[in-house]
């Protein structure tokens, strides 16, 4: 069981950390209640930080059980979707990038 989080990858690499902490707590703090993000608290709490272009970001919004993030310093952009944790997520997470940080 994991929680995908997926940042656009457009966003600054020094926003990164700080936007997937906040999606982590935004996640739970929506889902508190669900089956999965109970049992997924209760054990090990697995986290996947993916880079999605605009297109695939839109695309993902599609889903289901999720949070959608927007970053006050960046003008309210959408900046991130965090998904409740589950044990299986469609095929398309599985050809997301993950997220690296780039050298600036």
């Amino acid at each position: 069981m994991k929680m995908y989080i997926v940042v656009k990858d457009d966003i600054p690499d020094k926003l990164v950390p700080v936007i997937t902490a906040h999606a982590s707590l935004a996640c739970y703090k929506k889902f508190e209640h669900n089956e999965n993000m109970i049992q997924w608290m209760n054990g090990i709490f697995k986290k996947v930080v993916c880079i999605a272009t605009e297109t695939e970001f839109d695309q993902l919004k599609n889903e289901y059980d999720f949070v959608l993030l927007t970053e006050s310093s960046l003008n309210n952009k959408e900046v991130a979707l965090a998904f409740c944790p589950r044990e299986e997520y469609p095929k398309k997470f599985k050809f997301l990038k993950m997220w690296t940080p780039q050298n600036s």
